[in-house]
């Protein structure tokens, strides 16, 4: 089992910035790849932007390119989500994940969901 624990959502004006942290405990040392997801009201939950435990790869969304970045602290178990130059439209439950499987990162599947947390991007 691993579990996750996501924070640092909140509400931000267009054009700033905010941070998320997803902290892993449990069987860590199984987990190949973390992803961050996100989940609008009314829409489905889209993956954002993912990266190997290792740190050798990482992906990210086309509406993410240039303005988030994803990054981890193995010695903290944790994976970071920096979100620069925030839009309304970012404006989502965000949902920090876990897999075990190995493959490319757009097409994992994550057995091990955070509890989500907001981010409202409003003036």
């Amino acid at each position: 089992q691993v579990q996750l624990v996501e924070s640092g959502g909140g509400l931000v004006q267009p054009g700033g910035s905010l941070r998320l942290s997803c902290a892993a405990s449990g069987r860590t040392f199984s987990v190949y790849a973390m992803g961050w997801f996100r989940q609008a009201p009314g829409k489905e939950r889209d993956l954002v932007t993912a990266i190997t435990w290792s740190g050798s790869s990482t992906y990210y969304a086309d509406s993410v390119k240039g303005r988030f970045t994803i990054s981890r602290d193995i010695a903290k178990n944790t994976v970071y989500l920096q979100m620069n130059s925030l839009k309304p439209e970012d404006t989502a439950v965000y949902y920090c994940a876990a897999s075990q499987r190995v493959g490319a990162l757009p097409n994992l599947v994550y057995g091990y969901w955070g509890q989500g947390t907001q981010v409202t991007v409003s003036s």
